[in-house]
């Protein structure tokens, strides 16, 4: 059973999936509530379930973690697992860091660190592909906190790059969508993450706490108005059916 819900407007809810118990969709929720739909809110890693069809939800969101797609806990075998009921589906999926890596080990793609042990921890620039622009305008830069990256699955389209990491955004069959990059924090939700994550900041190529925060400053305005875009294009298809991508 679903562990918390919020309701709003009559339209079918959208899943969310959470790692941790004081986990939060963020933005990311604040956003599709103003759309007027209602989230259903689960954390199998507490033990909820997940549904064997997406029949009763508009579509899914799996969001990040502490952990790795690679870790043997049963849970995370069992929500790449359960990525098979989107894709069967074809309904709107959107990984978000960890839930872009469990899409990927989903499509057979690896996960895996760097060689080098670099990180991307902090505000990093973003490069779009030209699928990527002319699906919509991308920030210029976009805040990670992350020690591994993934493969580009076989038939995926990439539609963002980065320096460190190269695989920032794709999407997959139309309705599938990958994330490397967090859109979804809130001010709230960055200042407990430069206090709960400042022991990762000596790790190769991640910023300081300040660089997080001030980093905030300059580039979160264009990051939101991105972010409020790209989830009606995930959602409602919008630009995505009035500028297709190039096959």
């Amino acid at each position: 059973m679903p562990t918390d819900r919020i309701v709003r407007g009559d339209r079918r809810p959208i899943l969310i999936i959470l790692h941790q118990e004081r986990s939060s969709p963020g933005r990311v929720g604040q956003l599709l509530v103003e759309k007027g739909y209602d989230l259903d809110i689960r954390r199998p890693v507490l033990g909820d379930s997940l549904p064997s069809t997406l029949d009763d939800h508009a579509g899914a969101v799996i969001f990040g973690g502490p952990m790795s797609a690679n870790d043997p806990d049963e849970f995370v075998k069992a929500e790449i697992d359960w990525l098979e009921v989107p894709l069967k589906e074809n309904r709107p999926y959107l990984g978000i860091c960890l839930g872009a890596q469990m899409l990927a080990r989903q499509l057979g793609s690896k996960v895996a660190a760097n060689r080098d042990g670099s990180t991307e921890i902090g505000w990093y620039p973003l490069h779009s592909t030209e699928k990527g622009r002319l699906l919509m305008r991308w920030p210029k830069m976009v805040y990670h906190f992350h020690r591994e990256g993934f493969e580009l699955p076989h038939g995926a389209e990439l539609l963002a790059s980065g320096d460190a990491y190269p695989n920032q955004a794709f999407r997959y069959n139309g309705n599938a969508w990958g994330l490397q990059f967090h859109a979804e924090l809130t001010r709230a939700m960055m200042h407990r993450w430069v206090v709960h994550g400042a022991h990762r900041f000596i790790l190769p190529n991640a910023q300081q706490g300040r660089e997080h925060l001030e980093g905030r400053m300059l580039f979160d305005a264009p990051l939101k108005a991105w972010l409020d875009d790209f989830l009606d294009i995930v959602f409602e298809s919008r630009t995505a059916a009035a500028t297709p991508l190039l096959v």
